[in-house]
């Protein structure tokens, strides 16, 4: 049995699943894009029409939206996220309590209904529940940030990681609003220093994951 994860308020976590059998299920733009515009809807205490229903409408097709801005009616508030082929990291702190399990598995199971119907199969599309690691220091905040914006490079899915486009990367080095003045936990408030702080690593994140692959295999 499955113990009981309680997640509180102000809190900090590192948010990750995976999908079944590694399968690609964010290889396609249009998938990847359907998955964050679930995290952006079922962020919104207040829905009247169900996601489906929503896409229905040219207005919501055609809105823009970034997922670290913040509304006060959010249940979390983006600090850092990547979309990759088989699995999503998100960094986010809780703005109300016990809400984060909910929030997590009303978005995998719109994206499953979703992917399910458009490709005709059946049953689960996640390995697991996801993982959760709370965080407890700047220092770890800082250090797990750019773990998630590196992870595309790691993979080498592109040569830097601002190539990728479904990672908040791009919003911390090319505009120093999201980490100047929404972004406050983030202790380093300049792009260009993050920017340094992260690729810096890039050498060292790609040895660290072959030297864990050999100890697992």
């Amino acid at each position: 049995m499955n113990k009981k994860r309680i997640f509180q308020k102000e809190k900090i976590f590192h948010i990750c699943n995976k999908s079944i059998a590694n399968y690609g299920i964010f290889k396609d733009k249009i998938n990847s894009l359907r998955f964050l515009k679930a995290l952006f809807f079922y962020n919104l205490n207040k829905k009247q029409k169900s996601l489906s229903e929503n896409f229905k409408l040219k207005n919501f097709n055609k809105t823009k939206f970034n997922l670290l801005d913040l509304s006060s009616n959010n249940k979390v508030k983006f600090l850092a996220y990547c979309i990759m082929p088989d699995h999503y990291h998100l960094l986010v702190k809780l703005l109300t309590d016990n809400s984060l399990s909910k929030y997590i598995s009303d978005v995998e199971n719109s994206f499953s209904r979703y992917f399910n119907i458009k490709f005709n199969r059946k049953g689960p599309l996640w390995q697991s529940r996801f993982r959760s690691v709370e965080i407890n220091t700047d220092e770890q905040l800082l250090h797990v940030s750019r773990y998630i914006h590196l992870n595309p490079a790691t993979d080498y899915l592109v040569s830097k990681p601002e190539k990728w486009k479904f990672s908040s990367y791009k919003d911390y080095i090319y505009n120093n609003y999201y980490i100047r003045k929404v972004l406050n936990e983030i202790k380093i408030n300049d792009g260009l220093k993050y920017k340094k702080f992260c690729e810096n690593q890039i050498d060292y994140q790609r040895k660290l994951k072959r030297i864990k692959k050999l100890f697992l295999e």
